[in-house]
């Protein structure tokens, strides 16, 4: 019988929106919330899907500039990011929900024994609360958030702070994420990747990345790592 694809990882990285929470209806909620303080046009819930994943700034910038590559008015974004994180504090659970298949997953990989740790471009202030709120933060050692490392994902910065936190080499660990910033990230840091096709890929299907593997759910990971139920 043949070895599973993962069965050397000792830690698990896990990417956060897209991966294991939607998080896009109260995402859009703030954005809306924010630029009807400015006067500006509402954004519908299938753009902001598009735009998310490459940190809060570009975020604001995208919602700003209804531009995937806009860049907002440096007065004009300064006086918006701050109406952003208030928004997003008071909308930060209302409508966020576990992916199916997330909560089974980590009870199992918990009760396995592996060491995870949440990584995520979204700021620690936002993201662990958000973990709490949906009943997952006690299956995480640590939460590592944009803000943390001088290089958000993809550069490898996040993972290495992960991999060092947990005790783990990073070679020895696995990425679980939902875009080629997750995919990037892990391979800039000489780590193993599997990801999810349901997330935030700007559209994309995250099989062009070329993971190393592609699981449907994270209920699958388990048995990825020889650890099948």
């Amino acid at each position: 019988m043949s070895e599973p694809p993962f069965a050397h990882a000792l830690a698990l990285f896990f990417d956060l929106d897209g991966t294991l929470v939607d998080s896009v209806p109260d995402l859009t909620a703030a954005v809306n919330v924010m630029l009807a303080q400015l006067a500006l046009p509402q954004r519908r819930e299938n753009q902001v899907r598009d735009w998310v994943g490459n940190g809060v700034d570009n975020l604001i910038h995208r919602a700003l500039t209804n531009d995937m590559a806009g860049r907002a008015d440096p007065t004009l974004f300064a006086r918006a990011k701050p109406l952003y994180k208030a928004a997003y504090a008071e909308h930060l659970s209302a409508h966020s929900a576990l992916y199916p298949g997330v909560r089974e997953g980590l009870i199992r990989l918990y009760a396995a024994g592996f060491p995870m740790a949440c990584v995520t471009n979204k700021s620690v202030e936002f993201a662990r609360p958000l973990l709490g709120h949906l009943g997952i933060a006690q299956y995480f050692s640590t939460v590592v958030g944009g803000e943390c490392v001088a290089h958000p994902k993809p550069a490898p910065d996040a993972l290495v702070l992960c991999a060092e936190r947990l005790g783990a080499p990073i070679t020895h660990s696995l990425m679980v994420g939902d875009s080629l910033n997750d995919v990037g990230a892990a391979r800039n840091a000489g780590c193993p990747v599997v990801c999810v096709p349901y997330g935030y890929n700007h559209g994309r299907d995250i099989r062009e990345a070329a993971p190393d593997a592609v699981i449907d759910s994270i209920a699958d990971l388990p048995r990825l790592l020889g650890r099948a139920a």
